[in-house]
């Protein structure tokens, strides 16, 4: 590759700052649940820039929006990742890689540099599955996993739907994104603490862990709490969280099993009421897809037990369910190679959480880099990368997309 790019530091971090204010938090973070109004600014503040750097935009009908420059031909190199956040979100998680793919556009434009393939930059709806299941949903949809109107028919907790949320916002668009991805680079933070634990620049991701999402819904019987022996009761409270334990303590044994139970909630909620409802979500994630199946058969194991062992009976429900993904090994060698030609160290690591990238690999090569997170958080308004990393994992995008599209 002869031609040369370069990102401008000041005025990228200058975009990131400034979208920032689009849902901002009180002391720091952001919060944009996907379609609502502070995402729906956001997302209009994105086309906005989108459309001053020349980009031809397209919505399609689940609402991903994709900004194109066009090359010699139609195929097209594609970055992206989404803007929508959980409730107490950072600056970064996913918004870094949409604004980097934007600062890649603009370098582009100041060196005047014309390309074989077209650049795609995307946001994908719904990536983080904090109001509508499954997480990823957009890019889901975009790689035809799900269907739209299944995508549509989606209900948050208040029992709105993805659909009209679309309409609402103005966002259920008629367009589509590109037909022929030549290779999809998806930049973002680690969200975990192995880069900065080991000083390291740049992550070369080389997967995605496979992840199960459960709700689980224990049915027992409402009954005074001192009045009734424990013999005699249906606690669906006491039964959840038997079951969490014993799961907590079935799964140890499995290599780098995870599990969390990020929801827990009863009815009626009264301290002298025994509960008589208790409902709860279960994320497992594995980077082998065996070991996954092996926790789930635990899990369905352990229902069948508390059952039987608390009188009360268990719903489970599946909310999302994706295989472990392996990214394109050119794509990987490439990342990897261009981080050292710039004097960055760089190490490769597979990705505990899941992005739209996995997503993407279903129909296209692709490949994520990862930036080092201050003490490992996200999701949290405290989350924080230092400017010369987002800048770093910046070039390295660039230059990767420049080497593809020529």
């Amino acid at each position: 590759m002869d031609k040369k790019i370069q990102i401008n530091h000041k005025r990228f971090l200058s975009d990131i700052s400034s979208f920032g204010q689009i849902g901002a938090l009180s002391g720091g973070g952001v919060a944009r649940l996907a379609l609502t109004d502070s995402d729906r600014l956001g997302r209009d503040e994105l086309v906005s820039r989108m459309k001053a750097l020349g980009l031809r935009v397209s919505i399609d009908n689940i609402g991903n929006i994709f900004g194109t420059r066009a090359g010699r031909l139609s195929s097209t190199v594609m970055t992206g990742s989404h803007i929508d956040t959980v409730l107490t979100g950072g600056l970064y998680d996913g918004t870094y890689g949409v604004l980097a793919g934007l600062e890649v556009i603009a370098a582009l434009n100041d060196a005047c540099i014309e390309t074989e393939h077209s650049i795609t930059v995307a946001s994908f709806t719904n990536e983080e599955g904090a109001r509508f299941q499954p997480d990823m949903l957009g890019s889901l949809v975009f790689a035809g996993g799900m269907s739209v109107e299944t995508a549509r028919a989606t209900a948050d907790k208040s029992g709105i739907t993805l659909g009209d949320e679309l309409d609402r916002t103005g966002y259920a668009g008629a367009g589509h994104g590109p037909d022929h991805i030549i290779s999809y680079y998806e930049l973002h933070i680690e969200q975990g603490p192995v880069l900065e634990n080991e000083n390291t620049d740049i992550g070369v991701v080389t997967g995605v862990q496979g992840i199960s999402w459960s709700r689980l819904t224990f049915r027992g019987r409402s009954s005074h709490a001192g009045t009734t022996p424990m013999h005699s009761r249906a606690d669906s409270g006491l039964a959840a969280m038997s079951l969490i334990t014993r799961l907590h303590t079935a799964l140890k044994d499995i290599p780098e099993q995870l599990i969390t139970c990020g929801s827990f909630q009863v009815l009626p909620d009264l301290i002298n009421v025994v509960p008589h409802i208790t409902t709860l979500t279960i994320d497992l994630r594995n980077p082998d897809e065996q070991a996954l199946k092996t926790a789930e058969k635990i899990l369905t194991e352990l229902i069948s037990d508390t059952e039987k062992a608390f009188n009360i009976s268990v719903k489970k429900e599946t909310l999302a369910r994706f295989d472990p993904v392996s990214f394109n090994g050119k794509l990987i060698s490439q990342i990897e190679k261009i981080a050292h030609n710039n004097g960055f160290t760089a190490r490769r690591l597979c990705s505990g959480a899941g992005h739209d990238a996995q997503m993407i690999a279903r129909i296209a090569p692709a490949a994520m880099i990862f930036v080092p997170s201050v003490n490992g958080l996200s999701h949290n308004i405290a989350e924080l990368t230092y400017p010369d990393d987002l800048c770093r994992g910046t070039q390295v995008l660039a230059e990767a997309i420049l080497s593809d599209a020529l």
